[in-house]
């Protein structure tokens, strides 16, 4: 397990600079296996550095799929596969593992098109308003799967959220749940974004 910052959706890349010696004997230990993939879960509280942190009880599994060696350090790149449930966290050996069932997948139906249509376009406009302020996660025209399902994903990976809201994502029942809420989210920060915006503007500008 490797709890992070930050949440981790299915369908969507993760990049690690990976230089603890626990961490650097779990990767070591996962490139024996055939399908070499480790739990993401989001710390609540507390830093993971050093341990003590609240780690979330969801998460989802990421796979590797790129390991480059520095000099002290590994760049590890994943892609997040399907989410899980912690049961039982274990005493650490030497990095975290825990006891873990995944969830079910969210299943698509042509009766949410427009509304996957719609989050994408509000996905988007809100991404735009964020990399004005240098604060985009993504670039805003990323291009997404045409599979309806991993687009979801990957509209709630490009939308400038915080890590409460994101969080709120992962744990979505349906696919009809993530879409809409995705879009609320997005429309309730997008007011924010653009009085912040308009904040930044020169006010000789104005004056013009």
């Amino acid at each position: 397990m490797f709890p992070l910052g930050s949440v981790l959706f299915p369908h969507s890349p993760l990049v690690l600079r990976i230089f603890e010696p626990r961490y650097l004997t779990m990767v070591g230990r996962l490139l024996d296996e055939d399908d070499p993939s480790f739990g993401v879960v989001l710390i609540e509280r507390g830093l993971e550095s050093g341990g003590g942190d609240e780690r979330a009880s969801l998460g989802t599994m990421a796979r590797i799929v790129k390991v480059e060696a520095g000099s002290a350090d590994l760049f590890v790149v994943a892609v997040g596969g399907e989410r899980i449930a912690v049961d039982r966290w274990r005493d650490d050996d030497p990095h975290p593992i825990a006891d873990v069932s995944p969830l079910p997948p969210l299943v698509w139906d042509e009766a949410l098109s427009s509304l996957r249509r719609e989050a994408e376009r509000v996905v988007r406009r809100v991404a735009t308003l964020a990399s004005v302020l240098d604060e985009a996660r993504w670039d805003p025209d990323t291009e997404v799967s045409d599979d309806p399902v991993e687009a979801a994903w990957q509209l709630a990976a490009i939308a400038p959220l915080g890590d409460y809201d994101r969080f709120r994502l992962l744990g979505a029942a349906n696919l009809q749940e993530l879409l809409t809420t995705l879009t609320e989210l997005c429309l309730e920060e997008e007011p924010v974004l653009v009085a912040r915006a308009a904040d930044t503007v020169d006010p000789e500008d104005d004056d013009a």
